[in-house]
């Protein structure tokens, strides 16, 4: 039986401003902070406190409801501020890293000796089970339920995505020790998909079921892959992780050394050299943005992740903890007087009315922030159903999740999905409602009431 997977419900949407296939270091952030916000569903305990000194790789906080689920310090250096919200709700740890970095040993880890109980508790103790994430509800892995599989996307297709081909070359150790140590946690099969015409390191990895997947976008999301693969029944269990945090599991096995770098592309349209920077979790986005690359007193969106699905952010904010990517688009502030009513070729529209995208499918196009319309009630046109290849209802499942019921969330598909999945039926919405956050929502109330 063939492991590929073939998408064609979707869409490719092909921006300006893809990273070239070169790196260079960033400039070394003097800050670099944690935000519990990045980590869903996580209450904070702080273990550090203001004043404190860590090394990299030092737990920082843990989970209230699981003490065992660590969050470390990407950087060594003193804890200087804690910042709080409403009911004194920690929003963020600010940490100023010291000059010469310094890292808690963990120790180098026999992989052949060890069973499935000493891998979870390295992980755990460590810092890297954050890393872990589990289908239904798309929040960190519960390490005391067994999944039934392991989901990794080695493709990465959303609109100016990283380029995973090229951010993980010479990482075949480390993504080899990683799978090796996770394939210990579970009893069925760990599925690599990357790209069909890519050549990616995962593609030699042992103990590996590996997929080649081809389509437009969304078929480089996991959730694309589980629902082809090996959908989730109520009362099962997967867990994910994706190729970057794979590194960073690796190299704390072979050199107990928790080191936080990622290889971030910055790109879009205003950016002047789309290129990767190699940097750490968390640090100021100032140092990439402001190196050559945006001017500074230009009108633009900055975003911690891809314009989909990531999370808007400040010229003096911080990368968050899962994204490698920094997606820079011109804000869209502006208004076309009657723009609807006149013939447009200069914006994607899966629609022919009006629109002429569809007579130049390979064209980059300059898109920005604007909905062009306002929110309104759902209109029932079929288009989310051209865009969406899981095998759910779509409408159905955001209605479901908008009045609340749980027996049909659940009968609809609720279980395997993630608000990244609804990111394209959010884009060609002609109701401008907020897909990701209602099923955001849904996922937080099933967790809930069924957990």
């Amino acid at each position: 039986m063939s492991n590929d997977i073939r998408i064609k419900k979707g869409l490719d949407i092909k921006l300006k401003g893809e990273a070239e296939k070169t790196s260079e270091k960033a400039i070394l952030s003097n800050f670099y902070t944690l935000r519990p916000e990045d980590f869903h569903g996580v209450i904070p305990k702080l273990i550090s406190k203001v004043g404190t000194k860590v090394k990299a790789g030092e737990a920082v906080f843990y989970d209230k409801s699981n003490e065992a689920v660590k969050f470390a310090s990407p950087v060594s250096g003193e804890v200087i501020e804690i910042a709080r919200g409403e009911k004194r709700k920690i929003l963020a740890i600010k940490i100023q890293a010291d000059k010469e970095q310094t890292y808690q040993d963990n120790g180098k880890f026999d992989l052949n000796a060890a069973n499935p109980d000493a891998v979870k508790s390295h992980l755990l103790a460590s810092g890297c089970w954050p890393f872990i994430k589990q289908r239904p509800y798309d929040v960190i892995a519960n390490p005391d339920k067994a999944p039934k599989a392991i989901f990794i996307s080695g493709y990465a297709s959303a609109p100016l995505a990283a380029d995973l081909d090229f951010t993980l070359k010479g990482k075949e150790s480390e993504l080899q020790a990683a799978v090796t140590a996770l394939s210990k946690l579970i009893e069925g099969k760990v599925h690599v998909s990357v790209g069909e015409n890519g050549i990616s390191p995962l593609e030699g990895l042992t103990g590996v079921t590996l997929h080649k997947v081809s389509g437009p976008h969304p078929s480089g999301n996991v959730g694309t892959h589980i629902n082809k693969i090996d959908p989730i029944s109520k009362g099962e269990f997967v867990w994910t992780v994706t190729p970057q945090d794979l590194v960073i599991i690796g190299e704390l096995l072979l050199t107990g050394k928790f080191n936080a770098e990622r290889v971030v592309a910055m790109v879009g349209s205003s950016v002047e050299k789309p290129r990767y920077f190699v940097t750490k979790i968390g640090s100021e986005v100032a140092t990439m943005i402001y190196d050559k690359g945006v001017a500074r007193d230009s009108n633009d969106r900055i975003i911690s992740g891809n314009v989909l699905s990531g999370k808007q952010i400040q010229p003096d904010g911080f990368l968050d903890y899962y994204s490698n990517v920094i997606s820079i688009i011109p804000e869209g502030d502006d208004y076309e007087f009657f723009g609807w009513t006149k013939p447009i070729f200069k914006k994607l529209s899966t629609s022919r009315a009006l629109t002429f995208s569809w007579l130049n499918p390979k064209k980059e196009y300059d898109l920005n922030t604007n909905t062009n319309g306002e929110h309104r009630a759902f209109v029932t046109t079929g288009t989310y159903e051209e865009v969406f290849p899981l095998d759910i209802y779509p409408m159905q499942i955001l209605k479901a999740c908008m009045y609340k019921d749980l027996d049909e969330m659940e009968a609809l598909g609720m279980y395997e999905v993630a608000p990244e999945d609804f990111a394209l039926t959010e884009f060609v919405c002609v109701s401008k409602q907020p897909h990701q956050k209602i099923i955001r929502e849904g996922l937080d109330l099933m967790l809930k009431e069924i957990g």
